[in-house]
């Protein structure tokens, strides 16, 4: 696997890029609110189409583009991105507890903002060469990677029995957390392991694909704020065969076998990827790099402002945004072939590089910033080891 990091401007550096050389792009880019004070985060340049063009034309036929947006500001991004010549494909949801109200106190309960808890996803692809099964087969890209990206696909334990999806872990993608490659052996071989040839006969199997729930278009990080916002449900189960049987709007359906229900019980968010953030990752590989405020206010005297009393209001790592790898994983999976090339265009201190070349993906970043670009290559050196060298070319090299 190989990683290369192009320091400058993205609609510089672009150019450098062969046309139909990427297989997906997953990226994080301003979101236009002047957060901070940042200029970066009011130039323009995520709800520029000229950006999201250069992303169409390096994207393999059927190469699917990730991308963040503000609540705000995501239909200006994800209209430029239509415009560019991508088709809106979806939208995920990341649903979170940390944010903090950036609200202005008018007195008398009274203040001016919501507590941000969700960043809009778009999911976005480039047109398919023909059919998605002849563009899957000629360039790996066109259809979501769903079995890498199951939720709850943890095997069964030695007893035969299904993980409680009622505790913390609920959610997880369990087994699936890397992608299956190719020759790798199939969900049923796994599960098979147990000594059933029928899940169904399978001690303490509730049913339901034995490989995971589909994953949603809802990702959350298993937070008390967020996880409290779910219902407490209980699945129906059922087994056994169906009758063809005329329905008036849907039509007849055939009879046939078709897969159980779970039959289990308690927190919806299990229905959900959960994807968890490391404490410790931010600062990975930058410990003898000098701690900065995180800026998380336009106001310079006053750094972190928007923040509670008592948070530590610096770092080593002082990327303001920085994001879940356990997200970015995710979402790499999800929308990458094996072997394939990710692409981020606005890199900012490498979490989906890191992500990338721990899913055993390539990966090219793109960031304005010297320093964020410095801060990136040494986090990707700590998180994954086998990789002891990334590639960074300034400008003009």
């Amino acid at each position: 696997m190989k990683a290369t990091i192009l320091v400058g401007d993205v609609l510089v550096r672009f150019p450098e890029l062969v046309d139909r050389s990427i297989d997906s792009i997953v990226t994080d880019p301003p979101y236009e609110l002047g957060f901070m004070g940042k200029q970066w985060d009011k130039s323009g340049i995520a709800v520029n189409v000229d950006v999201w063009r250069e992303c169409l034309r390096v994207l393999k036929p059927g190469g699917h583009l990730l991308s963040f947006g503000g609540s705000r500001t995501y239909h200006r991004m994800a209209c430029a991105i239509e415009d560019a010549g991508l088709e809106i494909r979806d939208q995920i949801m990341w649903i979170y507890g940390s944010g903090f109200p950036k609200s202005l106190n008018i007195g008398k309960g009274m203040g001016t903002a919501l507590k941000p808890a969700h960043e809009p996803i778009c999911v976005a692809r480039k047109s398919l060469r023909g059919t998605v099964a002849a563009n899957v087969a000629k360039y790996g890209t066109g259809a979501l990677n769903i079995d890498a990206c199951r939720i709850d696909g943890e095997k069964y334990s030695s007893h035969g029995e299904r993980p409680d999806m009622r505790g913390g872990n609920y959610g997880r993608a369990g087994a699936c957390k890397m992608p299956r490659r190719k020759g790798e052996e199939s969900a049923d071989r796994r599960y098979a392991e147990n000594g059933a040839t029928n899940f169904a006969a399978t001690p303490g199997y509730r049913g339901g694909d034995p490989a995971g729930r589909w994953p949603a278009n809802v990702i959350h990080d298993g937070s008390e704020e967020v996880v409290g916002g779910f219902p407490q449900t209980e699945s129906g189960y059922s087994d056994g065969t169906k009758s063809g049987i005329q329905q008036s709007v849907f039509g007849k359906y055939g009879a046939g076998t078709f897969k159980p229900t779970y039959g289990d019980s308690g927190s919806a968010a299990r229905f959900f990827y959960c994807a968890k953030a490391d404490r410790d990752e931010r600062n990975a590989g930058c410990y003898d790099v000098e701690e900065k405020p995180l800026l998380w206010s336009s106001d310079a005297q006053r750094p972190g402002t928007f923040q509670a009393e008592g948070t530590h209001r610096a770092a080593r790592n002082n990327h303001p945004t920085v994001k879940p790898i356990d997200l970015m994983r995710y979402l790499c999976r999800l929308v990458t072939p094996p072997n394939g090339t990710v692409l981020d265009p606005f890199m900012g201190s490498g979490s989906i590089g890191i992500a990338a070349l721990l899913e055993g993906f390539n990966f090219i970043g793109i960031e304005i910033s010297p320093d964020y670009a410095a801060i990136a290559e040494r986090r990707m050196q700590t998180a994954c080891p086998m990789f002891n060298q990334v590639e960074v070319r300034p400008l003009g090299k």
